[in-house]
């Protein structure tokens, strides 16, 4: 689904010192995993998903994606692949101001070459808890609401992998819960999600956990409390 082969991200700063990112990670992610990517901040968690999504490119190393091999793409390429194949979820929401809540989420329908689907839109909006809010605009809606809408809008063209950035960051324990427990839906129903959390008790949720250090990958293992809570279940 997602392979990642001696990836390496090197940035050139301001005043001309190169700042490697990551280094030399190879990383494979199955079809209907729920991995959850942790480290400290500054440890490449970002760069990785970034690179993952079609959002950055590596200095080294190759990606591929549903059997795509990424490297050598032009940039209308990569956008095509990013509009059908992820879905984003950011902490900071990423809603534009001047468009509604239905509006926001139709919109990577048209980055994708397509139409705007009103009933298709609202339908997620629906799943999401927010039909009621449809035409308000993102000021207008708290915290959480905004971080349901930006689900809807990552679900709207169906892709099947999610990428959420620490998606409950900026939420209060509330509206985080309802915004994992929508991730583990997604994920029952096939979809493969890679989550960027510091928090532990969200990680849980995840069937394996991948640890960076230092942009290296240090670590890669089975969440012992989610296969338990499989096994009860």
């Amino acid at each position: 689904m997602i392979s990642l082969t001696h990836v390496g991200k090197t940035y050139t700063r301001a005043d001309g010192a190169r700042v490697s990112a990551l280094e030399d990670v190879t990383l494979k992610i199955r079809r209907g995993e729920f991995v959850a990517l942790r480290g400290v901040s500054g440890s490449g968690k970002s760069s990785l998903l970034n690179i993952v999504g079609c959002l950055d490119r590596p200095t080294e190393g190759s990606v591929t994606l549903e059997g795509l091999e990424l490297a050598g793409r032009s940039d209308q390429e990569l956008s095509h692949i990013r509009a059908r194949s992820i879905g984003f979820i950011f902490q900071s929401f990423h809603l534009l101001p001047r468009l509604t809540a239905v509006e926001n989420v139709e919109l990577p329908m048209l980055y994708a070459g397509g139409h705007a689907d009103r009933g298709k839109a609202l339908a997620l909006l629906t799943r999401v808890g927010l039909a009621h809010r449809a035409g308000h605009f993102p000021t207008e809606l708290s915290g959480g609401e905004q971080q349901r809408v930006a689900v809807a809008r990552a679900l709207i063209n169906e892709p099947p992998v999610i990428l959420a950035d620490e998606p409950t960051g900026n939420l209060d324990s509330a509206a985080g819960g309802e915004v994992m427990q929508l991730l583990k839906s997604l994920h029952d129903e096939g979809r493969t999600i890679v989550l960027v959390t510091h928090d532990d008790v969200l990680a849980r949720v995840a069937s394996r956990h991948v640890s960076l250090a230092n942009g290296i990958l240090v670590g890669t293992q089975t969440d012992a409390i989610a296969e338990s809570a499989d096994a009860s279940s």
